[in-house]
């Protein structure tokens, strides 16, 4: 991409003390260049599903923000366990989160979804025990 920015955060997994932070600090940035608030919203949104799936089922990862002229896209790569069935982590509700991090009020299954719902296009790419890839592209209407 020509005229692009591109932003890296490295994501703990297991760490929910600090999960969000790549998502403020996208949030910041998006700001700082006075993109639209409508698109700033749709991109944190993304991100924080993201970096929350990261944290809870991954072991963390790293999230790559590539902002360019026309769009924004959101690279998310973890070396996790990998998504068994891609479709059924799709459906909303769907969750593999355990117990103890479903009382702190995270993994209720709609990371997936919402990111879906929010980006214009998404790709999910896993290979159990290699881990998975989400890339999202969110149009700058």
């Amino acid at each position: 991409m020509d005229d692009c920015i591109t932003l890296t955060y490295a994501v703990e997994g297991g760490d929910l003390t600090h999960a969000g932070e790549a998502s403020s600090g996208v949030k910041q940035a998006l700001r700082k260049l006075g993109l639209d608030p409508s698109v700033i919203r749709r991109v944190s949104v993304c991100m924080y599903e993201g970096e929350i799936n990261m944290v809870i089922h991954a072991n963390g990862g790293t999230a790559r923000v590539d902002v360019g002229l026309d769009d924004i896209t959101i690279t998310l790569t973890d070396t996790g366990p990998g998504i068994p069935d891609i479709e059924k982590a799709m459906q909303a509700g769907f969750t593999t989160a355990a117990d103890s991090v479903r009382d702190l009020g995270f993994g209720a299954g709609m990371g997936l979804p919402n990111m879906k719902k929010y980006s214009d296009e998404m790709k999910v790419e896993s290979v159990l025990g290699v881990g998975t890839t989400v890339t999202m592209v969110i149009r700058i209407e």
